[in-house]
């Protein structure tokens, strides 16, 4: 067995091969390639069998193994060789349908005519966006076949934008196409982990910039819808650039969405000005950190102290968060250490404010954003 995250697989001895994972769009992708990979030189539609595994109830999903047995047993249309292609099944995963007796009974069956072998001529192909790794089936999958599993980028975890941004830098190298770092910053906040949806967004940007096209920040805006999470973010970049207006505006296309004002708060404007601060205190501590790039400014901050590095923010998994100090080091420029302090100050009060009195939360909102874009040396009153 070989498991293979992202890589292609070589066609080996096994007649049993497996592409699974919750990324539905690199799954049906990859699978696609493997099966023109296997399917026998000159094979017509009448060669193969491929059998759509999406089932409504577990009746279907009895039915879908079935057909897939009777594929197994019967020999190719004129005789030699083929390949039995179950397609996206969807009853394989600990959910209601994967969990019902019927659905249970085919999956045993299909599982018990792989294990009883297949005859020469036939190769079995198994694609999957679910499947329950407790059950027999995986475990034998996972002995027997070659599989390749791509599982869906875990946003939950700190970090998973450098993984996004990998993932992405690599298909618009395969379109020819260059992202400037703000382009890049904001592309992946904008489409998240969903591959399909990043390769159909990079087909648009390739159309709209060209052959070998360079993608700066207003062709991101332009082409690629905001999800409330893109605008969250871009809600930091204004405040970064000073941008009180487009910040102002921003916010309250949210909150006209009902968003509320301290969720907006702490997950656009605390987070960035934080790291703006941090930043600054680095710089300030260790002026030979790298700047003149992200990448060899977040090596050298992780190669320092362990005992310096413990009140920087930290990833769930440990280790220091360093992706977003990264993209702040260079808007970090654009303040001083008293502007990015008083802004903290500023934070606090509105943190405060939101949550325990009644002060308009949209108020609350407009004036943290336009002290902070303002700058320092203003008293501020209490709200």
């Amino acid at each position: 067995m070989r498991e293979a995250v992202g890589e292609p697989m070589n066609r080996g001895a096994m007649p049993v091969y497996a592409v699974l994972g919750t990324d539905e769009g690199r799954v049906s992708e990859e699978a696609l390639r493997v099966f023109n990979e296997l399917r026998p030189e000159g094979g017509d539609e009448f060669t193969n069998d491929v059998i759509e595994g999406t089932a409504a109830n577990a009746e279907d999903a009895f039915q879908c193994c079935a057909k897939t047995v009777e594929a197994l047993q019967t020999l190719g249309f004129f005789g030699g060789a083929k390949v039995v292609w179950l397609k996206g099944a969807n009853f394989l995963a600990d959910d209601r349908t994967g969990g019902a007796e019927r659905a249970k009974t085919g999956v045993e069956m299909l599982l018990d005519e792989l294990k009883a072998g297949l005859g020469d001529e036939v190769t079995f192909l198994l694609s999957a966006v679910g499947i329950d790794k407790r059950r027999g089936f995986f475990r034998w999958l996972k002995d027997n076949a070659e599989l390749a599993v791509y599982d869906r980028i875990d946003v939950s975890k700190d970090g998973w934008e450098e993984e996004v941004e990998a993932l992405v830098r690599g298909r618009a190298e395969d379109l020819g196409l260059r992202f400037d770092d703000e382009a890049m910053e904001l592309f992946v906040q904008r489409v998240g982990e969903e591959t399909r949806q990043i390769g159909n967004e990079l087909e648009k940007l390739s159309l709209y910039v060209g052959p070998e096209g360079e993608v700066d920040l207003e062709a991101v805006r332009l082409m690629v819808p905001a999800t409330r999470k893109g605008v969250v973010f871009e809600i930091g970049r204004a405040l970064e650039q000073r941008d009180a207006g487009r910040a102002i505006a921003l916010m309250d296309a949210l909150l006209l969405k009902n968003e509320a004002p301290i969720a907006i708060m702490r997950a656009s404007i605390i987070t960035t000005v934080r790291n703006l601060f941090l930043v600054r205190v680095l710089l300030e501590a260790y002026p030979k950190l790298p700047t003149a790039n992200r990448g060899a400014f977040a090596k050298a901050v992780e190669k320092l102290p362990e005992a310096d590095l413990a009140w920087l923010p930290q990833k769930k998994a440990g280790g220091v968060n360093v992706w977003g100090l990264a993209f702040a080091l260079e808007k970090a420029k654009n303040f001083s250490m008293p502007e990015l302090r008083e802004a903290m100050e500023r934070c606090a009060w509105a943190d405060k404010a939101l949550v325990t009195t009644q002060l308009d939360g949209r108020f609350v909102l407009h004036r943290l954003v336009a002290g902070i874009c303002a700058g320092g040396g203003r008293q501020r009153k209490a709200g």
